[in-house]
Parts: structure tokens; C-alpha cells; sequence
């Protein structure tokens, strides 16, 4: 596994919040699981639908070394792999979930379109 030369240089409690759960595929791996609870690594990756399976596994990896997500594996044949978020991990939903409403609140200003169909909020 790749490994930086220098340490993260994190100074305050933003940056590591969003060194957790920031990027392009963190928070879209939280929403999936924490609106279907747990799931296989094929169905989140056809809900992801443009990631690759190099990534999609790297970021597992991140995400269980940070202990957002749990993997559990069944010793079974054929192998059956799941993952879940973990109590840390649910208590980034509700966060993230605010933040959804701001951007969505900011996007009816504009004429921006909105992608995201499968979010876990309910709209007021």
C-alpha cells in the first residue's frame, strides 16, 4: 500500500474531517451504506458506476484503516465479502447530510444541474 513520505500536516479539526470523509468517493461510499446498511463490493460499485475497481478498493482500505467502514467476510464458498458502516462511520451521515442540504439550497440559486437522484435525506 502506498505510503507518503511525510507525515499529514493536520492543524485543525476541519482538515482532518475532511482528510476522513472528503474527496470524490467518501462521501458516495457513506450515502450508499448509509442508506442500504450493508452492502457487497459489486453492488457499491454499480452504484458508484464510474469507479474503478482500483479505487473503489483503496478507498475501502482507507476507510476501514480510519474506522468509517466495516469489512466483514464470510468464510463460505463462493467468498462473500460485505461492508457497513461502522457507529463512526453513521455519525459522519448526519453531517454530511446538512451539508448536502446547504449545496442543494445554493444549486435552486442557480441554474446548475443536480445530479444526485439517491440521497439518503428527505427533501423539505
Amino acid at each position: 500500500m502506498y505510503k507518503p513520505k511525510l507525515e499529514k500536516d493536520i492543524r485543525c479539526p476541519l482538515e482532518y474531517a475532511m482528510d476522513l470523509f472528503g474527496g470524490k468517493w467518501k462521501p458516495r461510499i457513506i450515502c450508499m451504506l448509509g442508506l442500504n446498511g450493508t452492502m457487497r463490493y459489486a453492488e457499491l460499485k454499480k452504484e458508484l458506476e464510474n469507479i474503478s475497481d482500483t479505487v473503489l478498493a483503496a478507498t475501502l482500505k482507507e476507510m476501514i484503516n480510519d474506522e468509517l467502514v466495516e469489512r466483514i467476510q464470510y468464510n463460505e464458498m463462493p467468498l462473500r465479502v460485505e461492508y457497513s458502516l461502522t457507529e463512526e462511520g453513521k455519525s459522519t451521515v448526519p453531517v454530511l447530510a446538512n451539508m448536502c442540504l446547504w449545496a442543494d439550497a445554493k444549486l435552486n440559486d442557480t441554474d446548475k444541474p443536480r445530479f444526485c437522484t439517491k440521497c439518503y435525506y428527505k427533501r423539505k
